[in-house]
């Protein structure tokens, strides 16, 4: 790994169904350890907040954000392989969409990349509009900029905290 080049990179992480805050906590752990092998450094999750459900009518959500360092070489494919893998282990099914989720994994950006095909966008498309995704990614990469949209604090309050309620600490384990 020495002699690596390192871009930044951000996942989303968001739950409704069961108990949201317990299970984005018991994410983390399989979260770490895959980002952790395919090479990824320096994770640093958000403080949690609630936000209100875009979508069909359903519980409020739990959402997070997990920033991270992550080897230049790596295939933005391997990240979204890795996360659907722990989605799965927590029984994530999709059958609507955006309806309620036991754990939604999303890459929100991976250093400069920019790809839009059937199975991944990048930057995640919406993340500049979403209170939900841009707070928690304020809190966990201050100095993060979205690729072709701009620095995330600019983008955060330009949306606002509308419907979002911090309830935990930074720093605070969740």
């Amino acid at each position: 790994m020495d002699g690596d080049t390192f871009v930044p990179g951000a996942v989303a992480l968001g739950a409704n169904l069961g108990n949201p805050r317990q299970t984005l906590a018991a994410a983390l752990q399989p979260l770490n350890q895959a980002l952790l092998g395919l090479g990824c450094r320096n994770l640093t999750p958000s403080r949690l907040y609630q936000s209100a459900p875009v979508g069909p009518p359903q519980p409020d959500y739990i959402n997070a954000v997990l920033a991270l360092d992550a080897p230049a070489h790596l295939d933005p494919r391997a990240v979204l392989a890795a996360l659907l893998a722990v989605e799965h282990a927590f029984g994530r099914v999709r059958r609507e969409r955006w309806g309620p989720r036991t754990l939604d994994l999303d890459l929100l950006f991976l250093g400069d990349a920019r790809r839009q095909d059937q199975d991944l966008t990048l930057p995640h498309p919406r993340a500049q509009d979403r209170g939900f995704v841009l707070w928690p990614l304020l809190d966990a990469a201050p100095r993060a900029v979205l690729p072709g949209l701009g620095p995330v604090a600019a983008l955060a309050a330009a949306v606002g905290k509308e419907g979002l309620t911090p309830i935990t600490a930074l720093g605070e384990p969740w």
